[in-house]
């Protein structure tokens, strides 16, 4: 997809500029003709040398820098540009398009451009909150521009909040999208589930898990960008992707009715949610007092709701193992008549519960089972929805 396309990679003077050359490096491995266009601040962080060697060509920086092979660089670029993307896009690039502000390489190459431009955000959380960086990014969303969300997590000043540069797969997905990326879910509707359901034991605690719905959200949010009409069944507090029905839950019952009213006209069923396998007999109306040394709960078994849901749909599982992961999963893959089952070894550091990154392997009701290397949680979603597509051709 990615192949003959040219590529301008905007970098901006943030401390994300460093995820840029992987960025880079990933467009170019991917068969993209990548021409980096640096702003001053951002050659404060990395420099263009470090590009050349990644893309193989001479990153831009000054707008009257010798630029003979191209003519005028700024108006040769953005008319042969296929898609700008600007990550990290800061807070004061931002500003500039916003007004139409062109007084450096970047900003002129956007100005020039017809091809599609994708800003991908990273500055500490007051500056992405504040009200004219919002405005701002009103105000491009409406003349066309598409943002890929910052993430929440730890920043560079050391507080917490929504201002991380997008993880990369994310960003890739986006550019695929923008380019007429693969569609080849349009017209289908998927049903993804997602987090830990809590079981409760009485209003104060529950049994659960540590799921935090990642991979889920990854789930739904690559076939929504696939084309599909997704319904995410979820018991995770993650924020609510856009252009997505998101029906929450909290329990195994929950969400097992969920998903048989989601199901009804879906072409399939992807389970990522960790549904807690026991529920308390009966819970508490109030919160039990700390009185006896002791607390003995009756457990019963939460619904089976893979093996119990009914309909004419391709039937995805995961399988979180501690042990004997491949033997584990595949007996749930038969036992539970699923086309696909996707295991992953919860006690791997990078691959357990909350983590970014995901090594899963994939098993089929037929065939081998595909062991992938370590990913990010939506490259793996990616992977699984490839496959999710090849059993809907075959039912079709």
């Amino acid at each position: 997809m990615l192949a003959n396309k040219t590529i301008i990679l905007g970098v901006t003077g943030s401390v994300a500029a460093y995820k840029a050359v992987e960025l880079a490096g990933k467009l170019t491995q991917a068969g993209a003709k990548v021409e980096v266009v640096m702003t001053g601040s951002a050659q404060k962080f990395v420099t263009p040398l470090t590009f050349r060697s990644i893309t193989g060509r001479k990153a831009m920086t000054d707008v009257f820098e010798d630029a003979s092979e191209h003519g005028v660089w700024h108006v040769a670029m953005g008319e042969a540009a296929d898609l700008v993307i600007i990550a990290p896009a800061s807070a004061a690039t931002i500003a500039k398009l916003a007004a139409g502000i062109c007084d450096d390489m970047l900003t002129l190459v956007v100005m020039a451009t017809k091809a599609p431009i994708i800003l991908a955000p990273a500055m500490n959380v007051n500056m992405f909150e504040n009200a004219a960086n919002q405005e701002n990014l009103a105000r491009l969303k409406k003349r066309g521009f598409a943002v890929v969300e910052p993430e929440y997590g730890r920043l560079a000043s050391g507080t917490k909040g929504k201002g991380r540069l997008a993880e990369l797969g994310k960003i890739m997905a986006a550019i695929e999208g923008a380019l007429g990326g693969s569609a080849d879910l349009a017209g289908k509707r998927l049903v993804v589930t997602a987090g830990g359901t809590r079981e409760r034991i009485d209003p104060a605690r529950y049994i659960g898990n540590p799921s935090s719905g990642k991979m889920g959200y990854a789930l739904a949010e690559a076939a929504r960008d696939r084309g599909a009409k997704v319904t995410l069944v979820t018991a995770s507090s993650l924020p609510e992707p856009e252009g997505i029905t998101v029906v929450p839950v909290e329990t195994a019952v929950q969400m097992k009715r969920a998903v048989a009213k989601a199901v009804a006209k879906a072409d399939a069923l992807i389970m990522a949610a960790a549904v807690a396998d026991y529920q308390p007999k009966t819970a508490a109306k109030s919160k039990i007092k700390k009185t006896d040394p002791n607390l003995s709960l009756e457990l019963v078994r939460t619904p089976d709701i893979l093996g119990e849901v009914k309909g004419n749909f391709i039937r995805v599982g995961f399988a979180a193992e501690s042990e004997n992961m491949v033997a584990n999963a595949k007996k749930k893959l038969a036992g539970k008549k699923l086309d696909l089952i996707v295991a992953n070894d919860i006690t791997a550091k990078d691959s357990g519960f909350g983590v970014d990154t995901n090594k899963v392997t994939i098993i089929a009701s037929q065939g081998k089972a595909e062991s992938l290397p370590l990913m990010s949680k939506r490259e793996v979603a990616e992977r699984v929805l490839d496959r999710v597509v090849g059993l809907l051709g075959k039912k079709k």
